[in-house]
């Protein structure tokens, strides 16, 4: 019994790492020419808002100093040599168009090419694959230089001028933080809350262990605190955790919790009738989960698979790793990701186990 796994990113990598060990048949197709590119498409200063001793894959740590926090460079790298450490089998330039059920086995269409798997694992990330963008972005002066966050880089791109970055959660208030360095700059958007220690400083000694702890083992999808934050990360994001409220303000980041609601004269307008002359938009809005390209109902009302902790409703062999919360709030860093994949490992060889044992009966 054979599985594909789409996506070469850290929960497609683990989820093939525990295959491997658990002696089952696995491929695992990466849609870029190279591993990591996704890491290194971010923006130039990201870094991980977890220190690298807690940051390794299963079966192997990550490199260098325990309380460095790795940028996403690094991360490529460490994900380019934990695959090629465990020898995982990779096929690049793999971008999947298609995923449909065929009598009792799965098809995935690659360009030109149909590959039939038993067990499919959808890796393709936290949020999906496609960025958000509200429907009036169009409606803007086309003056305005747009940027998605996965689109942003560098404050360079920017023109000169006002700065609106839309949305409160940790990559908007990030790249706020660093474009007012050399702009004047607007956050709108909730507030999502705050970590209630700074990465880097030498608190981080003491509150790691325990925000790790409560991630994993208390905001979970078992507890009643877990599911309520399940909504509110998988909606409006994660908290702030490297740059907080008091940075924003010493920087001059002027923030707004109205949310834009639409255009005016070909400016952004706020729910409050504010109407912001800015001459560039960066909209740190998050990721849509699209899944047309998966030829079964697998999303519920709200958007998202109806799956739990990664194992498909009503459609056998399909599987889901990486996403937001898919059992715990740590689901979706690194340091959750192996736990992940490990239940879905586990499922998908009890899967073919079962089969093994009809098939001698």
């Amino acid at each position: 019994m054979n599985t594909i796994i789409i996506g070469a990113g850290q929960a497609g990598l683990a989820t093939g790492y525990h295959l491997q060990r658990l002696g089952e048949p696995f491929t695992i197709l990466d849609g870029n020419a190279r591993l990591g590119d996704q890491w290194r498409s971010h923006w130039d200063s990201l870094r991980l808002y977890s220190p690298a001793k807690y940051d390794g894959l299963p079966g192997l740590p990550f490199p260098g100093e325990p309380w460095h926090y790795p940028s996403k460079d690094e991360v490529a790298d460490y994900l380019t040599s934990y695959a090629a450490h465990f020898r995982l089998p990779i096929r690049h330039n793999a971008r999947v168009d298609r995923l449909e059920r065929l009598d009792d086995q799965w098809v995935v269409t690659v360009g030109g090419d149909r590959l039939i798997a038993d067990n499919v694992v959808v890796a393709t990330g936290t949020f999906g694959r496609t960025p958000y963008l509200p429907d009036f972005a169009v409606d803007l002066d086309p003056a305005i230089r747009q940027l998605h966050s996965s689109e942003y880089q560098r404050p360079g791109q920017l023109k000169d001028g006002p700065v609106l970055v839309v949305g409160g959660s940790h990559s908007g208030t990030d790249i706020a933080y660093e474009v007012a360095q050399t702009h004047p700059t607007i956050l709108c958007g909730r507030d999502p809350g705050q970590v209630p220690f700074t990465p880097g400083k030498p608190s981080q000694a003491f509150f790691w262990p325990v925000m790790l702890f409560a991630w994993r083992h208390v905001l979970t999808r078992r507890t009643p605190m877990g599911r309520k934050a399940m909504g509110h990360i998988r909606h409006h994001g994660g908290p702030m955790i490297r740059v907080k409220r008091a940075d924003l303000l010493a920087r001059g980041v002027e923030r707004v919790p109205a949310r834009v609601t639409g255009t005016q004269n070909g400016l952004p307008m706020l729910a409050d009738g504010r109407v912001l002359e800015v001459n560039n938009v960066v909209w740190a809005t998050g990721f849509r989960q699209v899944f047309d390209w998966i030829k079964v109902p697998v999303a519920g009302a709200d958007g998202w698979p109806r799956e739990y902790r990664g194992v498909a409703e009503g459609a056998p062999g399909l599987f889901f790793c990486g996403l937001s919360f898919q059992y715990a709030f740590s689901s979706m860093v690194l340091p959750g990701v192996g736990r992940d994949a490990a239940h879905v490992a586990r499922r998908i060889a009890a899967r073919a186990h079962t089969d093994r044992s009809l098939a001698v009966a």
